[in-house]
């Protein structure tokens, strides 16, 4: 006789609605960009210094785990930005670690990062499959000097190995060939190593030299979150027969995060943007609707791809056909961010398309809808945070496995329910 024993897990759905929206202030997460490269010079610089307003999101917690504790396996969960950072990192400074991760992690890939580290002088082997996490790491004090790498590669390989260039013997000239991708990014890193007093520049227009030279200790600040400020812009976009507005707090109109160009993007939305303080470097920003709507939208989001999801589930909602480019890098995220907006997109009616692993298109094509559709968010936070708003135009969304986004935005949901969204959660028993 054989014995088949069947395991029982429960997962979460939020079911969410959206009957009594209004006007609200809403407290955005800080940076987690920021914070994850503020942490690396930080430690770098000796620990001196406060570094004040850092997130409170998982990929940062795990940074800070690691950084304070220096655990000999260093498990940063799905936290793709400290698996690169933290690389760099423990090449650079002295000790033995593997650094490792959750089960899609060790599917994301390292090799560029893991060669060009190679090249300065690093030694590091791969633990598991060649290109991927896990990686034993053995650090010392690399060399520096000239290097190439593609400028096509995800840009927190180029900003890990930014941040550690000022302890390399010889600082790091960095060349990147090709066509440069989220350039904002990078910019972004070399802004935040500009606050601790570090000389690094671009020379031309593919080539960024940093000298050896010390990080300053300093008191910084950390501006909040662009990409979680995307969620309201679609929310206001989405509301615009209820005259909805919303304020989002600590944000800089002249911003080096990249995503702050969603004020420009939803501009083409009717969503416009007011700062309250022009001529503070923070300021709350009032979000309004305003009597516009494109007939079709086409944008290359090579430099912003975390923006796609918002884009793509917002065009769709409001019936504006378009064509995204600029996407391969979804296919290695969290998720393959592409075929998971194909799929859950057609729980709800739309049918959109992809080319070439890098363009989404939707023609307007639409299908019919599931009954009470439940998002799937593949362990991906920028699934559920972009669905969500469809709960104001369906009446009603489900939302499962909503807990990812405290790899982000923590307290979305909370937030949600301030601005007049009504959640309850369903346990769901699956075999």
């Amino acid at each position: 006789m054989v014995i088949y024993l069947i395991t029982t897990t429960i997962m979460t759905q939020y079911i969410i609605k959206a009957p009594n929206l209004h006007n609200t202030t809403i407290d955005l997460p800080a940076s987690k960009s920021i914070s994850n490269r503020a942490l690396i010079i930080h430690a770098l610089s000796g620990g001196k210094g406060i570094l004040k307003n850092l997130s409170d999101c998982d990929d940062t917690k795990v940074m800070i785990a690691a950084l304070e504790h220096n655990p000999e396996t260093i498990d940063i969960m799905a936290a793709g930005t400290a698996m690169r950072f933290m690389t760099a990192y423990l090449s650079a400074t002295p000790g033995s670690h593997v650094i490792t991760g959750t089960e899609r992690m060790l599917h994301r890939p390292i090799e560029p990062l893991v060669n060009a580290l190679r090249r300065l002088g690093a030694d590091i082997s791969y633990e598991g499959e060649e290109g991927f996490p896990p990686l034993r790491i053995n650090g010392s004090k690399l060399d520096g000097g000239d290097i190439e790498i593609p400028g096509n590669i995800s840009s927190q390989y180029i900003s890990a190995l930014l941040l550690i260039a000022p302890i390399l013997e010889n600082g790091l000239r960095l060349h990147l060939t090709g066509e440069i991708v989220s350039r904002p990014y990078i910019d972004l890193t070399l802004h935040v190593m500009h606050g601790f007093g570090c000389q690094a520049e671009w020379t031309d227009v593919s080539t960024i030299e940093v000298k050896p030279q010390e990080y300053q200790p300093n008191d910084y600040h950390i501006e909040n979150d662009w990409s979680a400020a995307s969620y309201w812009y679609e929310i206001v976009a989405l509301s615009r027969a209820n005259n909805l507005s919303m304020t989002l707090s600590g944000l800089a109109d002249s911003s080096r995060q990249g995503d702050s160009v969603v004020k420009y993007l939803f501009n083409f939305l009717g969503v416009k943007t007011q700062f309250e303080k022009t001529d503070a470097p923070l300021s709350d920003v009032t979000l309004a609707t305003k009597p516009y709507m494109p007939t079709r939208f086409d944008y290359d989001f090579i430099k912003q791809p975390d923006l796609a999801q918002t884009l793509v589930v917002t065009c769709c909602a409001m019936g504006i056909p378009f064509r995204f480019t600029g996407l391969a890098s979804l296919k290695i995220k969290e998720t393959d961010r592409i075929e998971a907006l194909k799929t859950e997109l057609r729980k709800v009616g739309y049918v959109i398309s992809d080319k070439n692993d890098s363009e989404l298109v939707w023609d307007g094509e639409r299908c019919e809808p599931q009954s009470n559709p439940a998002i799937d968010t593949y362990q991906d936070h920028r699934m559920a945070m972009a669905f969500a708003p469809l709960a104001i135009t369906m009446g009603e969304i489900r939302i499962n496995d909503p807990e990812v986004v405290s790899k982000s935005y923590p307290n979305y949901w909370e937030d949600l329910k301030k601005a007049g969204f009504t959640i309850t959660e369903s346990p769901i028993p699956t075999t």
